[in-house]
């Protein structure tokens, strides 16, 4: 191994670790100013800084120090699988005492919560939903990378056709065991300049993410509205499933999130998604819509801990308020957008939190204070696409049962 690697891991840890933004924006910033570290270079570097991330307590317990060169070291060694053997020849002897020294203590006894690499108000959260027995096989799970998924567009392709030339561009995918438009990818191939998705015929989302807009469920005709579209991989699917017809709003608060999903609708294909940029809840364009709408999707802002496979640096930026700071904030879009449903109309309400306090509290509190809402089965809705999955009143995706992110939907209807 080059030292240069262990040097650019150290380096990236060293500006990565206080967690100022989001890790993936930080490590973006890093390479752009590092524009000579070669390809296999910034893999490694990626690799470890986010191996880093999802064993940041534990790795630093027992690694005993700060120190943004030995951390990179102790990541490399227990998280990368490189044997000291491997990297000998780039460690002073300084360097390869103290690593062999905290090999020796790799197999020490942790705490839980350090064990399972979650701040220890986290691990009792999920103590609390999910019981002792519940919450070791989560925690383990998401300490796992998450697979490469893949949504076809069926308006410019089949998922077998997909198959088909995914593999004769060398890319191994099988289909996922539940959406009827899911790919698994096997590694983590360049898809950016593959014709296929160049074409619009794939994007990349999550089964869950993909799950939750067959909830939805709308119709060609219908006119629906993504209340918080953000970079708009549900606003594509549902513009999908509408065949392109039909009326689909996209809002959001931040102009930049939707401005990540004009390219992606340009490659689609769709004509009848229309992007707007509200200041609130309770802006104008909502209000006028109150009463009108066929399918409402409130794919609320949450704290993302289902999702932490793909972004563990939340586990560490977010504070145990920011859950009822969110709860708060959930509660007000929910009720925002059930003024948009019609008669007869449904919303499916979506986090991917795995905390009950987002999930379950937020839409039973709501039916409470909403008697003219019930909640319909999402068991029967996915069947009704031919998806054999029941997880109760409500949908609930975990990541060591389901192999998708965790994710929570409820499927509620105005039936007054």
């Amino acid at each position: 191994m080059r030292a240069n690697r262990i040097a650019g891991l150290a380096l990236a840890i060293a500006e990565i670790r206080p967690l100022t933004e989001p890790a993936d924006s930080l490590l973006h910033r890093f390479f752009r100013r590092h524009p000579a570290m070669g390809r296999q270079d910034r893999a490694f570097v990626a690799d470890g800084v986010f191996a880093f991330l999802r064993r940041r307590r534990s790795l630093e317990t027992l690694a005993q120090t700060s120190d943004p060169k030995q951390l990179a070291l102790a990541a490399t060694v227990r998280e990368l699988g490189i044997s000291i053997r491997e990297i000998e020849s780039v460690l002073t002897t300084a360097e390869a005492t103290w690593l062999r020294a905290f090999k020796a203590r790799i197999s020490t006894p942790l705490a839980p919560a350090v064990a399972g690499d979650l701040p220890d108000w986290l691990w009792a959260r999920l103590g609390r939903a999910y019981g002792e027995s519940g919450r070791e096989p989560l925690a383990h799970a998401l300490l796992a990378a998450a697979p490469l998924d893949l949504r076809v567009n069926p308006l410019k392709t089949t998922r077998e056709d997909a198959l088909r030339e995914l593999e004769a561009s060398g890319i191994a995918a099988a289909p996922t065991p539940y959406s009827p438009l899911g790919l698994r990818v096997r590694g983590r191939p360049a898809l950016s300049a593959q014709p296929i998705f160049t074409s619009g015929a794939i994007e990349v989302q999550d089964e869950g993410s993909q799950l939750v807009g067959y909830l939805v469920a709308p119709k060609r005709a219908d006119m629906v509205v993504d209340f918080c579209a953000g970079a708009g991989g549900k606003t594509l699917l549902l513009g999908a499933l509408m065949r392109s017809q039909g009326r689909l709003y996209a809002f959001d608060t931040q102009e930049r999130r939707l401005a990540k999903l004009k390219p992606r609708l340009a490659r689609s294909g769709l004509s009848n998604v229309h992007p707007q940029v509200i200041a609130h809840e309770r802006d104008s364009r909502v209000k006028r819509l109150a009463g009108k709408i066929d399918r409402v999707l409130v794919d609320a802002p949450c704290t993302g801990f289902g999702t932490l496979r793909r972004n563990p640096d939340l586990k560490w930026r977010q504070p145990e308020s920011a859950v009822a700071e969110l709860a708060l904030k959930q509660r007000a879009i929910l009720e925002a957008a059930a003024s948009l449903v019609k008669p007869g109309g449904r919303l499916v309400y979506a986090t991917c939190s795995v905390l009950p306090e987002e999930n379950e509290d937020v839409v039973e509190a709501f039916l409470v204070t909403h008697p003219d809402f019930a909640q319909r089965s999402a068991a029967s809705e996915l069947a009704r696409a031919k998806i054999a999955l029941d997880t109760g009143p409500a949908l609930k995706l975990l990541p060591h049962v389901h192999g998708c992110d965790g994710f929570y939907a409820a499927v509620v209807e105005r039936i007054g």
